[in-house]
């Protein structure tokens, strides 16, 4: 009998071998009998897997700052329970995978069309307003679509690396930023960066979406951006309360709920307005009989014939899924740095070497910062921006380790459990960036991806990366960083992404 094709009922029977040999002593005794049953035994249903009872979760959740703290239950729960078990997060049952090796297992099971995870609320939210899916939310023939358009100019190299001149355009504003924000204090203190960088992020993204800028770098931002930006963290404080709630209690306490879908509301409002604006001036144009050429929006019109509902909810989820990952990769990036100022002095000379005439970095002088990419590559290992991702097989069950995992079950992949543990990465909570450059130190591949993997691995990683070693380079050249104080330390908390527990604040001394 063939190890994948059990049934739950045959796997009860392996319970109970002794009774099977007394009342079939000859069948026992046949040759490769017991061994089959060996190979039986292997195979375990979600009945066998261990984890926390529903209260149990349910208390390190919402009594021990649990929604804070969901990257560090990662390796609490590997270090109790396995590489593999269950949890119930409201009404939705979790298989926790963290084990690198058996993440590979799930990923090169996922199927043509795989499935992130069913974020329900951000679902819920644009049934109940008649908005379309991005990017984000969608899935199957309509995600496929949507990404075979987007990958034609986020993921080509040579695509990307025609963005270089507009991000070094954004980069130069947000040296001036860091100037005029630093010139306040007294000890040229910039405080909390992580705001810093997320309206980098918000302006750099924006300047390759809308092809304009948004005012986000200026000494005085906007406040239409700034309420877009408070939007999106009230959102993702959101997102998990409004997941863990079943929907009936959206009625009994309305609060979460409305707060979330304002937010969104704001959200989708500033997306239309500059889509709008950008479209009207497209057609001004066109009008003149200029020629009009575009990277995104008048490419999906022209060429790919995308209905204006579906842009506005592929441009709106885009804008979420650039700025966290260069507002937190910068941020920890620099504060790791300013505590280490052997490492920054090193990387400082790499990035000097390259750059002899004093120029301004493009991308394929970044090809030449070996160390740059290593200091970028260890922050996302310490501090992934998403710490943990999912997968929903929906067509078949799938095999996992020694488990057998039912079609359709939410499978969240630990990425913070394994890029932190010492069995990959010794001494896994320090910051060591030359452990990516030692080529006798080898890492398993899926030990550490913060970018995630396959076909739903995050499309605008080569644009973001781009644009973080970009501003880092020009950040280095520009000033030594350092702490505000010595020995201040900042921890990171789960916000859906991970993020800082509290402001860095950090000193630029100008060079």
């Amino acid at each position: 009998m063939p190890g994948t094709m059990l049934m739950p009922q045959t796997l009860k029977l392996v319970g109970r071998a002794s009774l099977l040999s007394k009342c079939f002593p000859e069948i026992w005794a046949e040759p490769g009998f017991k061994s089959q049953m060996r190979v039986i035994k292997t195979h375990k249903t979600l009945e066998d897997m261990p984890g926390p009872s529903t209260l149990s979760f349910f208390t390190d959740l919402f009594c021990r700052r649990g929604l804070a703290r969901l990257h560090e239950l990662q390796v609490e729960g590997k270090a109790k329970y396995g590489p593999v078990w269950k949890a119930s997060f409201g009404p939705i049952l979790t298989v926790h995978v963290a084990e690198p090796s058996l993440i590979e297992q799930v990923l090169r099971q996922e199927g043509k069309h795989p499935i992130r995870s069913d974020i329900s609320s951000w679902k819920d939210y644009r049934v109940c307003r008649g908005h379309a899916y991005g990017l984000l939310t969608a899935e199957g023939e309509e995600w496929q679509k949507i990404r075979s358009i987007l990958g034609k100019h986020m993921l080509k190299p040579k695509e990307v690396e025609s963005y270089t001149g507009t991000l070094n355009g954004v980069v130069d504003d947000l040296i001036r930023r860091l100037e005029h924000q630093r010139s306040h204090h007294r000890d040229h203190v910039v405080k909390d960066v992580a705001g810093e960088f997320y309206k980098f992020g918000l302006e750099g993204i924006s300047s390759v979406l809308f092809e304009s800028r948004i005012g986000c770098l200026e000494p005085e931002v906007p406040k239409e951006t700034e309420t877009f930006i408070d939007s999106i963290n009230t959102m993702f404080a959101m997102t998990l309360l409004t997941m863990a709630m079943p929907k009936f209690l959206h009625r009994v306490f309305p609060k979460p709920w409305q707060t979330f879908c304002q937010s969104w509301d704001y959200m989708f409002a500033f997306a239309k307005r500059h889509i709008d604006k950008r479209m009207a001036e497209v057609s001004e144009r066109i009008s003149r009989g200029e020629m009009v050429e575009g990277k995104y929006l008048t490419y999906y019109l022209a060429q790919e014939k995308l209905s204006m509902k579906s842009i506005y909810g592929n441009v709106t989820e885009l804008l979420l899924a650039g700025v966290d990952t260069i507002s937190s990769t910068l941020s920890w990036s620099l504060y790791e740095l300013s505590r280490h100022p052997e490492m920054q002095a090193a990387l400082h000379t790499e990035i000097t070497t390259v750059m002899k005439g004093g120029s301004i970095p493009e991308a394929a002088d970044v090809a030449q910062m070996p160390l740059l990419k290593a200091v970028v590559k260890e922050a996302l290992r310490l501090y992934p921006v998403i710490p943990g991702n999912a997968r929903v097989v929906a067509d078949r069950d799938i095999q996992v380790g020694d488990y057998v995992i039912p079609k359709k079950t939410l499978i969240t992949l630990c990425h913070y459990a394994t890029s932190h543990d010492p069995s990959f990465f010794p001494d896994p909570d320090s910051f060591q960036p030359t452990r990516w450059l030692r080529k006798e130190q080898a890492h398993h591949p899926y030990a550490s991806i913060p970018f995630g993997f396959g076909k739903r691995s995050c499309i605008g990683r080569r644009i973001a990366e781009l644009e973080v070693y970009l501003a880092l380079a020009r950040i280095l050249l520009h000033f030594e960083v350092k702490p505000e104080k010595e020995g201040d330390v900042v921890r990171p908390m789960t916000r859906t992404l991970l993020v800082p527990e509290k402001d860095i604040n950090l000193q630029f001394v100008r060079r």
